[in-house]
Order: C-alpha cells, then structure tokens, then sequence
C-alpha cells in the first residue's frame, strides 16, 4: 500500500473519530471546514471525497495530491510534513494483527519463529492424491499444507524428539492450545478471501460481517484462471459473472463484491473465460 493510501486512510479515519459519523461525505464535509479552520488548507467537500474514492473505496485509479497538501494532511494526522509520515508511521491495524505464537512442549516455549526450523513433519501413512493445480496456485499456503498432511495423516517431530501426535485434538488451530483463528467474531472480505478479526470495524467502506466458520476456510476467489481447466474445475468451482466481466470461486454462495448469487461452472464458461488464455 502507497504511503500516500495509507495517508488518506488515516485522515478519514481521523475524521471519523472526530465527527463520530461513519460516511464518507459528513466527514469529507468535515475535513472541508477543520482543515480550513486549523491548518489554512481551503479544500471543498467534492475535492476530499474524490481522495476517498480513489484512495479507499479505489474504484478509480489513484489521483495525484499536491505536496503541500500531503504536508497538511499528515499534520493533522500528528505529524510534521508528509516525509515524516512516510518515514514513521506504522499501521496501526497491521501492528495489531501481528501475533507471536508460542508452542509449549513439556514446559519449554520457544517462539514460533524460533521453533519452526527444528520442526519435522514425519507422515507415518503415506498418502497418494493428486491437488488440482488451481488449489496450488490459490488455495492453502506451504505451510498450511503441511500443517493439514500432519493433521490428515501424520505426527509433528520436534527436533527434540518430543512430538505431538496426530490423535491430539486440533481441529482448527495451529497447535493445541492454542486459540482458533475461527473463534474471532468478525471476518471481510480483502478481495482473495476472508481475513478474521475481533473488530466490527476496520476502515469505512469495508463491510464486516460475524464470522462463518465454513465461509472463512472454504470460500476464496481464484486468482489465477488461467490454472482452470474442465478436468480440474467442473463441479468444484462457481463463478461470477457481472458487465462481461467473469471470477471463479472455491464454493457456492454470493459474490462478496457485487452480491451476485454463484453459479456451477459449466465446460462453457471454463472454456471461455478461463485457462491459459486468461492470463
């Protein structure tokens, strides 16, 4: 994300805090009248929702902002000029999000960062299936991968030799003890897939909805459709179509986007608007 995005995020939210109104054109109306008052910046209401809608809601391509406006802004956000802004600030949300794991075996912690070079996944069954190559280049990461074979199929061995088998019980964690990413009370949607959060709000114009166990694990958009094919996608992928524009997803359900009902992709529309030639 731009610094300059991270800017405008931050002056409406600000803005927000200071009005205790949630629309973008009450706290635009707002910033109009304060940064006028304040810091003898003369912007009209129009000029500072057009910022919101290229910068926040970015249905637009992102617009230049005059330097001295920058400045202004980031002063009235706490901070001296725009370079000490770009220099200093930290995202709040993303410093919040940011959780150090501890695995605790037989009273020893060690961070995660620590532990996960002397981790060994030992699969005791062996286990022949083929991914299809959309769920490669979409679905679960390396290491969520991993930590489902151990789950599935096998023991976690640590470089210790203390393990933990795969008769514990940890549906959904990363290890036991450890509290479930699924017991958050909220998830949005961040244009892939649904991302858990404990706040019923995060920045105007992003919808957050109560959490739905099975959404959050199963339902994601495919990136990559020039990875679908008819053998690998028919019957296990769903698509939305809006103003001749197609996406792919994981599950049935509604497009997250333009609340669009999903609908089974057919041999037609994977051939049409999916593989190599939708790179």
């Amino acid at each position: 994300m731009s610094k300059i995005k991270l800017l405008i995020h931050e002056v409406f939210k600000q803005g927000e805090i200071d009005t205790g109104k949630n629309k973008k054109n009450s706290i635009a109306l707002f910033l109009s009248v304060h940064l006028k008052e304040a810091l003898n910046l003369d912007i009209d209401e129009r000029t500072l929702v057009r910022y919101y809608d290229a910068f926040i809601v970015e249905t637009k391509k992102e617009i230049s902002i005059e330097p001295y406006k920058l400045d202004i802004f980031s002063k009235y956000v706490g901070y001296e000029n725009f370079t000490e802004f770009s220099r200093t600030f930290v995202k709040k949300d993303e410093s919040a999000n940011k959780t150090t794991v501890k695995i605790s075996v037989d009273k020893d912690e060690e961070t995660l960062t620590e532990k996960l070079s002397n981790i060994i996944i030992n699969i005791t069954n062996e286990q022949h299936f083929k991914m299809p190559d959309f769920m490669k280049q979409n679905g679960l990461g390396i290491m969520e991968i991993a930590l489902l074979l151990c789950l599935v199929t096998g023991n976690v061995v640590f470089s210790n030799n203390k393990k933990i088998s795969s008769g514990t019980s940890f549906p959904l964690g990363f290890m036991s003890g450890l509290q479930p990413v699924t017991d958050k009370k909220y998830m949005y949607w961040d244009g892939e897939r649904y991302i858990a959060t404990d706040s019923s709000f995060i920045r105007p114009g992003l919808e957050v909805k109560a959490m739905n166990e099975y959404q959050f694990l199963h339902f994601k958009k495919i990136t990559r459709k020039d990875t679908l094919t008819v053998s690998n996608a028919l019957d296990v992928t769903w698509y939305s179509k809006f103003y001749g524009s197609v996406e792919f997803f994981t599950d049935d359900g509604v497009d997250p986007e333009n609340g669009r009902e999903l609908r089974s992709s057919t041999a037609h529309i994977i051939e049409k608007y999916a593989g190599p030639a939708a790179k």
